[in-house]
């Protein structure tokens, strides 16, 4: 209990000037993060001894500085590219990120959302972007190997790891058009670390007997210094369209947990203390994502909450 005292007293002093807002019958400024307009969501990615809690928000025009210590360097002079004063036609959206896996340090990381946008303005934020961090021939590479797959995707997002460490990650994500699973699976060959045979796998354990991805699946490419090409990739499914309901994804989430050597027992116990009483509607669990990338059980799951009607608050800005 001492424990879950200290941790939501960190979290809620981490989390922008919104958070103190008190919550109405719709949202006052709809966000994007999940369908009927909260600005949040919260995650837990499974490998490791212990599982790592992550929690993203949308600062909804709030500016929410990076700590000193939070490798905020890195992003010194990128804000600028994402704005009208870099030949933007409007400020991309500001998402972050705190990540905790006790007892490491927290990691915060910070999401430019270009869905605003026409493609040809991201495609030129996105290059200038890795232009500044000495990642275009990295980025010139994966590039050309997305555009050499078959299918429709868009560039999303743009994020940075604020961190000066070596492994600290450069981000694109890619929102997937009426994709199959070998498609996805294709982008995500595009890293350099990724095993297609044990992905396949994967997704099919989520997708059940089908073949395809999905609605807007996403595939991210996770660019590290030193390297000329993307380094790792994650593939995110939407469970609401390939599972029957939230039962049937928290089965297929735990199947693929265990297939990767992880006790489900946790993921099933916070599943269902995060279920609302009777249950909504809509679903929880809303994305899974898997990476193969070293490490077993990298398997992340995705909770929305049913905050707000969705006929109250419409949100539509794909």
């Amino acid at each position: 209990m001492a424990q879950s005292v200290r941790t939501t007293r960190m979290l809620r002093a981490l989390l922008p000037p919104w958070a103190h807002e008190r919550i109405g019958p719709a949202p006052a400024q709809p966000s994007y993060v999940a369908e009927d307009g909260f600005p949040a969501e919260m995650s837990v990615n499974w490998s490791g001894r212990h599982p790592e809690l992550r929690v993203l928000f949308d600062s909804l025009g709030h500016d929410v500085p990076p700590p000193e210590d939070s490798g905020f360097r890195r992003l010194h002079g990128l804000h600028e590219t994402f704005t009208p004063r870099g030949g933007r036609p409007s400020p991309a959206p500001l998402w972050h990120s705190i990540a905790w896996r006790p007892p490491s340090r927290i990691v915060h990381k910070t999401y430019f959302g270009l869905y605003p946008w026409p493609h040809a303005h991201r495609e030129a934020a996105v290059a200038e972007a890795m232009d500044r961090l000495g990642m275009a021939d990295a980025w010139d590479d994966a590039r050309r190997r997305v555009e050499n797959v078959e299918g429709r995707r868009e560039i999303e997002f743009f994020a940075v790891d604020l961190a000066d460490e070596a492994d600290a990650r450069v981000k694109v994500y890619y929102r997937n058009h009426g994709a199959g699973l070998a498609e996805v699976n294709r982008v995500a060959s595009v890293a350099l670390r990724h095993d297609a045979d044990d992905a396949r796998a994967a997704y099919q354990t989520l997708a059940g007997d089908r073949e395809d991805a999905g609605e807007a699946a996403l595939s991210c490419l996770a660019f590290r210094s030193g390297l000329d090409r993307a380094a790792e990739s994650t593939t995110y499914l939407r469970l609401p369209d390939l599972a029957s309901g939230d039962e049937e994804a928290v089965e297929r989430t735990a199947a693929l947990l265990h297939r990767e050597g992880v006790d489900p027992g946790r993921f099933r116990l916070l599943t269902a203390a995060l279920t609302p009483d009777p249950p909504a509607a809509s679903s929880i669990l809303e994305l899974v994502s898997y990476r193969t990338a070293g490490r077993p059980g990298d398997v992340t799951t995705y909770f929305r909450f049913p905050v707000y009607d969705r006929s109250l608050a419409p949100v539509d800005l794909a």
